[in-house]
C-alpha cells in the first residue's frame, strides 16, 4: 500500500517552491491564489528570503504547508494515496491531500494555528528540548518526576524524542535525562513549548476555527498524531486535530501502524527528507522515497 506523508516545521529552505511555480500553471495558479488569501506575498518570502524572515512562525508554517499540498497537487494521476499522515503541522497538508480539507480551508486554519500558537508562546517563556539515547518510557519517567510543566513532546523514532514545557523544568529535565544516561539533550532554537500544556490559549483560539470548517469524508485515512490509528471519519478527525496543539506527536508508534496496516513505500512529500530517515529508524525494512 502507498502511503504519503508530509513534513513539519523546520523543513523549510530559502527557495521552496520555487521550481513548482516556474514549471507548473497549476503550482502558480495555487501560490498567487495563497498570496490573496494570506494578505502577503508568502511566494517572495519562500523563494528569495533570508532564513530569519523564513524562521517566522506566521510564515514558517504556511510556507511548508503550501510546499507540500501544491508538490501533492501536480503529481496528477500518479498521486493515489491508500493512507496519509503528517508530522505536527504535516497533518494539515496530509488532510488536503486526501480531501478532508480543501486548500483554501487547510491553508486558513494553518496560518490561524501559526498566529495562534505564536500568541501563546508570548504568554511564558518556553521552549523544546531534542533527548537522544534514551527509551520512551525512560524520558516519560524524567520528566514525570521534574518540577514544573515539562512533557514528550514528539515521539520522532526509537532513541530520539523531544520534550516541550516551561523553559526551567526543560532545562532541569535536560540536565535530569543526562544523569539518566542520555547522548544529549539539547534546547532547540523554537519559539515556545509546541506540544505541551502550554499551547492551551493556541489550542482554545484553533478550535473555534476547525469547529466551523467543512471536514469532508476523506478519500483514505490519516492516521493522527494524537491517536497514532487510521481515522476516516470527519467529526472524529476534527476532535484529534484540535488536540493536536497540547498533546504528543506519536510519530514512531503511526509508523508501526501503517506498517502493520499495509504501508509498503512510504513517500515524502513536502521541503527535505527528515520524514524518511525517521521512518527508516523506526522500520529499517520500510521502502522510503521522496516527491521534493
Amino acid at each position: 500500500m502507498k502511503a504519503y506523508v508530509f513534513p513539519g516545521q523546520g523543513a523549510q529552505f530559502t527557495g521552496m517552491g520555487k521550481e513548482l511555480y516556474e514549471q507548473s500553471d497549476l503550482a502558480r495558479e495555487l501560490f498567487e491564489r495563497a498570496n490573496e488569501i494570506l494578505g502577503f506575498r508568502i511566494t517572495d518570502i519562500m523563494f528569495e528570503g533570508t532564513a530569519d524572515e523564513l524562521k517566522q512562525t506566521k510564515v514558517t508554517q504556511p510556507a511548508v504547508f503550501l510546499h507540500s499540498v501544491i508538490l501533492a497537487k501536480t503529481m496528477n494521476e500518479s498521486f493515489k494515496p491508500e493512507m496519509v499522515a503528517g508530522h505536527s503541522l504535516g497533518e494539515f497538508s496530509a488532510l488536503v491531500a486526501n480531501g478532508t480539507l480543501s486548500f483554501e480551508d487547510g491553508l486558513k486554519l494553518v496560518s490561524q494555528r501559526a498566529i495562534a500558537m505564536q500568541k501563546a508562546c508570548e504568554i511564558t517563556p518556553s521552549t523544546m528540548a531534542a533527548v537522544l539515547g534514551l527509551t520512551d518510557e525512560k524520558v516519560e519517567e524524567v520528566c514525570a518526576s521534574i518540577d514544573g510543566v515539562v512533557v514528550p513532546a514528539n515521539y520522532n523514532c526509537p532513541g530520539q524524542l523531544v520534550i516541550s514545557g516551561e523553559t526551567g523544568a526543560v532545562e532541569r529535565a535536560c540536565e535530569a535525562m543526562k544523569a539518566a544516561g542520555a547522548k544529549r539533550a539539547l534546547i532547540l532554537p523554537v519559539g515556545g513549548a509546541f506540544h505541551s500544556p502550554m499551547m492551551e490559549p493556541a489550542r482554545e483560539e484553533l478550535a473555534a476555527a476547525i469547529e466551523a470548517t467543512h471536514f469532508s469524508t476523506p478519500v483514505c485515512p490519516v492516521y493522527q498524531n494524537v491517536t497514532a490509528n487510521a481515522v476516516s471519519d470527519p467529526s472524529e478527525i476534527k476532535k484529534n486535530l484540535i488536540v493536536q496543539l497540547t498533546a504528543p506527536v506519536k510519530w514512531t508508534q503511526s509508523v508501526q501502524q501503517m506498517v502493520k496496516d499495509g504501508a509498503t513505500l512510504f513517500t515524502e512529500i513536502g521541503p527535505g527528507n527528515v520524514l524518511q530517515g525517521l521512518i527508516k529508524k523506526i522500520d529499517p525494512t520500510a521502502e522510503v522515497a521522496g516527491a521534493n
